[in-house]
């Protein structure tokens, strides 16, 4: 049995709405009195239970909204319970731009780089999936090399690694800047 237009109208309504669409504002829309509206929106409640849905039409007062049906909630849980984009916080920041513009690299490269014990922002970084093992140097005790996953692509809307904005800072000069303050305070206390 195919929905009558109104009642298509209606369901388009409520599953773009995401929100509870008051009843005066449906009718309004579909241009039907109050009273046809809720025979329209009883139907589709009724014609999704029969159906076994995976999706229900809730009342809430004298508005609608299309909400989860009960039944498949711990499938929409599991869903949810993905990671979800995290919150980068600066100094993770700054070690994921080392390892994108300088991979692959190894941990030691990228203290070297900072100049600042770094394991810890790179054991993050992996956690959160933007970063991964590409393998090993040649250099001795064959330490890890790390650089940016697909995840890193996702995050950030990159196509590839060459849509990276073009790097116009020397972080050796960086560096050294730094380590030249560092030296001058260090002096002066």
């Amino acid at each position: 049995m195919r929905l009558s237009n109104d009642e298509a109208i209606v369901e388009a309504i409520l599953f773009a709405s995401g929100e509870p669409v008051a009843l005066k504002r449906i009718s309004e829309i579909i241009k039907q009195s109050e009273k046809v509206t809720e025979v329209l929106i009883s139907n589709l409640k009724s014609r999704y239970e029969a159906e076994n849905r995976g999706f229900q039409i809730a009342q809430i007062e004298k508005s609608y909204q299309m909400s989860t049906n009960p039944k498949y909630f711990e499938y929409v849980e599991m869903l949810l319970k993905t990671p979800q984009k995290k919150q980068l916080t600066q100094t993770l920041i700054e070690t994921l731009a080392i390892i994108a513009y300088k991979q692959p690299i190894t941990k030691n490269q990228i203290q070297e780089i900072r100049g600042v014990n770094s394991e810890h922002q790179v054991n993050k970084l992996i956690e959160a999936n933007l970063v991964t093992e590409m393998g090993r140097s040649d250099a001795p005790g064959k330490p890890i090399l790390f650089g940016t996953s697909i995840e890193f692509l996702k995050y950030f809307g990159f196509s590839s690694l060459d849509a990276l904005p073009e790097l116009d800072i020397d972080l050796e000069k960086l560096r050294k800047e730094a380590e030249s303050e560092l030296s001058e305070k260090i002096n002066l206390e």
